[in-house]
């Protein structure tokens, strides 16, 4: 991975973890020279990371005594090829990790869009006195409707953690039956449906060509007015232009860790806008979160001394539907 990220993930404290359990034969940020070359041929384990470069066929070649690939992030796809798992070689990832505190802020912010904290925060340094709040917003989570787009593994977290709450939760997801989602204790609805009845409308669904604008102009225009939007997924699942035109009509309210670009441009409608919380990924695992990463890669790397199943192992036939 690359030297920052190993810093952030992997400081000296958890290394000096992984070297109780094996030994750490370096540190990589490439598979080029003959240093690295050297490394990778003596290893049974690689642990990866953001900005690690891609396990081809030539990496594979160097590396003969390669077991296991450890992926101390969530999607595996930019980082190997399909060579690796028709060697197979075993693949975890560390999703499971990383959905927790993406899943923690989407309940926070359903939060906090169901008692309408946005406009009444807007409002009140505005006007710098009270205002009859209940008379202008529609308040509170007691049963109010959650739509899940995605039953993916952050959208089930969040389904989870939604649980203690009154709410109404339901879900879209072509690959959900009914029987399963009654064994998360929702409901499985249509999209169009989700959309125009739901009182919160929360993205999970990974980033696919067949997902791409999934929320689409139609659907967003169904979004029942004084609804709520949040997208900790990618940008591009959502038509951005179709979801400014209704914010800033002052029709809907957006809750967006995630856009079209990464950065928007300046001026964008949406730095301005009072009834939209606008985030630069920030879900997902930051700061400390980063501890739990390395926990999960460290756990996998005991399993597999122990001679036990990986916990996280990637499953091919799941790839092509998985982010």
């Amino acid at each position: 991975m690359s030297e920052p990220v190993r810093r952030r993930v992997f400081p000296a404290e958890r290394i000096a973890e992984f070297e109780a359990v094996a030994d750490v034969a370096g540190f990589l940020t490439e598979f080029e020279s003959d240093a690295s070359r050297r490394v990778i041929s003596e290893v049974d384990v690689l642990v990866t990371g953001w900005g690690a470069p891609r396990i081809d066929a030539a990496v594979l070649a160097a590396a003969p005594r390669l077991e296991a690939i450890l992926h101390s992030a969530g999607t595996v796809k930019p980082y190997l090829t399909e060579e690796v798992l028709a060697r197979g070689i075993r693949v975890s990832s560390a999703a499971a990790a990383n959905a927790a505190p993406v899943a923690e802020y989407t309940v926070a912010m359903i939060l906090l869009a169901n008692k309408h904290v946005l406009p009444i925060a807007a409002r009140y340094r505005v006007l710098e006195a009270e205002f009859d709040v209940e008379a202008e917003f529609p308040l509170g989570n007691y049963d109010k409707r959650i739509g899940i787009v995605g039953a993916s593994t952050i959208g089930r977290l969040v389904i989870e953690l939604l649980r203690p709450y009154s709410l109404e939760v339901v879900v879209y997801d072509p690959f959900l039956d009914v029987e399963e989602a009654a064994r998360l204790g929702v409901r499985s609805v249509g999209l169009e449906e989700l959309c125009a009845t739901s009182d919160v409308v929360s993205v999970h669904a990974p980033s696919l060509p067949s997902t791409r604008g999934l929320l689409d102009a139609a659907l967003i225009g169904r979004m029942r007015t004084g609804a709520t939007l949040v997208n900790t997924s990618r940008g591009e699942i959502i038509d951005q232009d179709a979801l400014v035109a209704r914010v800033t009509a002052g029709e809907l309210y957006a809750i967006l860790d995630v856009t079209v670009p990464w950065v928007l441009e300046a001026g964008h409608p949406f730095y301005s806008s009072d009834r939209v919380l606008l985030t630069p990924h920030i879900a997902g695992s930051l700061g400390t979160e980063l501890g739990r990463l390395a926990r999960s890669v460290l756990d996998e790397l005991r399993r597999l001394t122990d001679g036990e199943e990986l916990a996280h192992r990637v499953e091919v036939e799941r790839l092509a539907i998985t982010a």
